[in-house]
């Protein structure tokens, strides 16, 4: 079955509308101690590092290395999760708001949450409402929100199981939840996609500036690891262990990206 009309065959959907929802308050977590306020590991403390200096132009930059895949993964995602207009919506891993603004132009309300203040200008130059915390520990009461979205999070966390437990905490039953991942194409192409990764994106990286040299070498080999670590379908079942039913993946781009959806249970 497509994966939209795996969404739509449970649709649970709020009903609200947009002015209704601009009166509602976004409940922030309170409980002393709580998760939310436990430190930084270093591999968010990498990915905080290696993107601070991409901000400005990372939009741009981001569009022409993927050779233009990146913003038709965001748009499918959106586009696949069928949020209802009024609909109060997380987009973690924000980053400058690309896919927060997508949402948004389904006349949903959206709250950008990124680890990093230097992505989140970006959002808040979009004019979204920004909460700077980590993926790990949502400063959000339970089922907060009736959608959730993120890109390229999961290969800058510790434990994908336990960040998306946490992501499941804040969603309310019923909710559904998107996201966007590099993929590692099979076959012959896994030898193009080495290439590109490897060489043309270092290489290219080079020429815009030292900040995005690291990133384009770091890209390729943190992408193999992600996949190697986590294979075929076990995504799926992380994703299932964490609390969502009706998971399903479509890869894109010959296998270099990957979509995925669900619905908090």
């Amino acid at each position: 079955m497509d994966p939209i009309q795996i969404l739509e065959s449970r649709d649970q959907r709020p009903d609200r509308s947009p002015p209704e929802l601009e009166q509602r308050r976004v409940p922030r977590k309170s409980v002393a101690g709580a998760n939310h306020d436990t430190p930084a590991t270093p591999r968010n403390e990498h990915a905080r590092e290696l993107f601070a200096p991409l901000a400005t132009a990372y939009d741009r930059w981001s569009r022409i290395l993927s050779l233009g895949q990146d913003p038709r993964w965001r748009k499918l995602m959106v586009d696949g999760m069928q949020l209802a207009p009024g609909s109060l919506v997380a987009d973690v891993a924000s980053g400058t708001g690309l896919v927060a603004e997508l949402v948004r132009d389904q006349g949903c309300r959206v709250v950008a949450v990124d680890q990093s203040p230097q992505m989140l200008a970006g959002a808040a130059g979009r004019g979204f409402e920004v909460v700077q915390a980590r993926a790990e520990a949502m400063p959000f009461d339970d089922g907060t929100f009736d959608g959730l979205t993120f890109t390229y999070l999961l290969r800058y966390v510790d434990d994908p199981l336990d960040c998306m437990s946490e992501l499941a905490r804040v969603l309310r039953p019923g909710g559904t939840i998107g996201m966007v991942e590099f993929g590692l194409p099979g076959g012959v192409w896994h030898h193009l996609w080495v290439a590109y990764t490897r060489i043309v994106l270092a290489g290219a990286g080079a020429l815009i500036s030292p900040a995005w040299k690291e990133a384009g070498s770091f890209l390729g080999p943190s992408i193999a690891r992600f996949h190697e670590q986590y294979p075929g379908d076990t995504l799926i079942e992380i994703w299932r262990g964490a609390g969502f039913d009706d998971v399903c993946r479509k890869e894109m781009s010959l296998g270099g990206g990957l979509i995925m959806w669900g619905r908090r249970k």
